[in-house]
């Protein structure tokens, strides 16, 4: 079995996010805790998941910061897994991937979505700026390498600022590269 690469130490904020959360178990315990979900056998029961990956995959979570780990019962020992604030912020990722896969990857239409409680009014999950509530999937919006960008970063991003509010600066190095490939 080929050893798996690990991102934690890469400078890309979504590599290391990849690293952190990337594992589809990963990610659907995430979605079934955000349904309510907590104890070991409603996850094995929901994802019909073979107890061994369960436990790796629950630990994985447990040590990532992700789920805290509370006894519920003495005798004997049993856990239930809660989610922590650092996996509840995963939640618009989760409901963007939904969305990209209704649209994407669900000709026959979807058959999960978003609601809001109060009306059953279906939502469509977008991403905004929050100061300015602009949708960030627009043309008006490109990554740009910050402060802590690596040299090699800053090649494959076309611009950089150094800092929340600063005006872009165009790399020199990303522009010559595209120049050179036309």
């Amino acid at each position: 079995m080929v050893a798996r690469t690990s991102f934690e130490t890469r400078p890309c904020p979504i590599a290391r996010s990849l690293d952190e959360v990337g594992e589809w178990w990963s990610i659907l315990l995430l979605r079934d805790a955000f349904q309510g979900l907590t104890r070991f056998d409603q996850f094995q029961k929901s994802l019909d998941i073979a107890p061994n990956i369960l436990t790796r995959r629950l630990n994985s979570l447990v040590e990532r910061g992700l789920f805290e780990k509370h006894a519920y019962c003495e005798r004997p020992l049993r856990h239930e897994y809660v989610l922590t604030a650092k996996a509840r912020d995963f939640r618009p990722v989760l409901l963007s991937l939904l969305a990209w896969g209704n649209k994407h990857l669900a000709p026959e239409g979807p058959s999960l979505v978003v609601v809001d409680k109060a009306d059953g009014r279906w939502a469509e999950p977008v991403l905004v700026d929050r100061e300015t509530g602009r949708e960030l999937d627009g043309g008006g919006f490109a990554m740009a390498t910050a402060p802590m960008a690596t040299d090699r970063m800053r090649q494959r991003y076309r611009f950089s600022t150094e800092g929340s509010g600063l005006p872009l600066v165009e790399n020199s190095h990303c522009c010559q590269e595209e120049a050179r490939r036309r």
